[in-house]
């Protein structure tokens, strides 16, 4: 600790009792070790930080740290006020992604990637309600939106899909689809059910906040998660494969269904959190060039996902606003590296991260296997799949989607 610069001198009055008693002249105190815990990827050492120290003086020191103790790298986060977790990983963890046996669970949240520390990265739906992902082709996108379908199957969760590139991507996956769309025009459609689905839930919330002088903070509804579970409608996510088939336009018929997507789109990420209603945006770009709207809907898309991109600009559309620093380390994504993102907020804080490989016959086995939680709400019904269910099972034991 000392070579990296993270320890302190000794006080005046230490330095005062060794010169009065005849004493050695204290040496300097490194950061006091709370606890020392190998994992499986190294070792994690939370620390106590003395009086003057900063945990920008440890972050600026990681790199110190990752030369003395011989690692791969060296990341360090506050836990609270004066204590930092170290987490020293011996090995290049993004080289080959090995998720752990043992995940958090609960409502809402599913792992999806590993970070370069070792840790897991899970989507948290009720901690950033709405995020946007960004890549170019063959950047990994495909493979982590695959990824989280998967996670969500097993979930009590409504899941709608927009996929105008024909179907290719979500269609295969559509037994545990509540709604698809193909095209725009249907994608209008499914998107202003989806805003009269958030006005009907508004109104379940207001009846039952029952709001009078008796009534505990605890319960009185503010969204659907402070509701009674039986009373607790089913949450919805909507997965947008890509949002520039949605947004660009050439005639003035096109122009008027843009207007109609982008408007719902943009209601749907102000007011849909309350609501349980929440927005998976993917796409190559999402610039000001793709209309009017955009960037308001881009400031509502609170996480941001960005694997490798074409150009200085598209990463800047992710992160430019949030966390400049990403924006660099976006570029640098090697192309041999399928998978590899940084993903941010808008706190300014980024990681990067690499999804494990699921291939597409993976994802359609297990949307297959939990097919019977796919909820069926009213107001989705006309864009629910179409399924053959005469067709053969195929050789794994699955039915295939027509």
């Amino acid at each position: 600790m000392d070579a990296c610069g993270l320890t302190v001198a000794p006080s005046r009055t230490r330095l005062r009792l060794a010169r009065l008693t005849n004493q050695p002249a204290p040496e300097s105190r490194p950061p006091r070790i709370l606890r020392l815990r190998p994992t499986r990827t190294g070792v994690l050492l939370r620390i106590k930080l003395r009086p003057g120290q900063d945990v920008f003086d440890v972050t600026a020191a990681s790199d110190r740290m990752r030369h003395s103790f011989a690692m791969y790298g060296v990341t360090a986060r506050e836990v609270r006020s004066g204590v930092v977790d170290i987490r020293m990983t011996g090995y290049d963890v993004l080289a080959k992604v090995q998720m752990p046996s043992r995940v958090r669970t609960g409502p809402m949240l599913v792992p999806v990637a590993l970070r370069e520390d070792g840790g897991v990265h899970y989507r948290d739906y009720r901690r950033t309600p709405h995020e946007l992902k960004l890549g170019a082709t063959k950047s990994g996108k495909s493979v982590h939106l695959r990824t989280l379908i998967k996670e969500l199957a097993p979930h009590r969760v409504a899941l709608a899909g927009i996929d105008c590139k024909g179907g290719v991507e979500l269609f295969p996956l559509a037994r545990r689809f509540s709604a698809l769309a193909d095209n725009p025009d249907t994608a209008a459609d499914l998107l202003e059910a989806l805003v009269a689905r958030m006005a009907g839930i508004y109104q379940i919330i207001r009846a039952e906040q029952r709001i009078s002088s008796g009534t505990e903070d605890g319960q009185i509804a503010a969204d659907i998660w402070d509701l009674p579970e039986h009373l607790r409608p089913t949450p919805v996510v909507v997965i947008i494969d890509e949002v520039a088939e949605l947004a660009l336009a050439s005639t003035k018929d096109e122009e008027e269904r843009r207007e109609r997507i982008i408007t719902a789109l943009v209601r749907l990420a102000q007011l849909g959190r309350a609501a349980g209603i929440y927005l998976e945006v993917c796409g190559q770009r999402f610039g000001s060039e793709l209309g009017r709207g955009i960037t308001m809907l881009r400031a509502q898309l609170s996480g941001r996902t960005a694997h490798r991109v074409n150009d200085e600009s598209s990463a800047k559309m992710a992160f430019g606003d949030v966390a400049p620093d990403a924006v660099q380390a976006a570029i640098q994504i090697p192309e041999n590296r399928p998978g590899l993102a940084i993903a941010g907020d808008t706190t300014g804080g980024w990681v990067r991260i690499r999804t494990p490989h699921t291939s597409l016959r993976e994802a359609v086995n297990v949307c297959n296997r939990h097919a019977a939680l796919t909820p069926a709400l009213a107001e989705l019904a006309p864009y629910r799949p179409l399924l053959d269910l005469t067709k053969a099972t195929d050789t794994h034991g699955v039915s295939e989607v027509a």
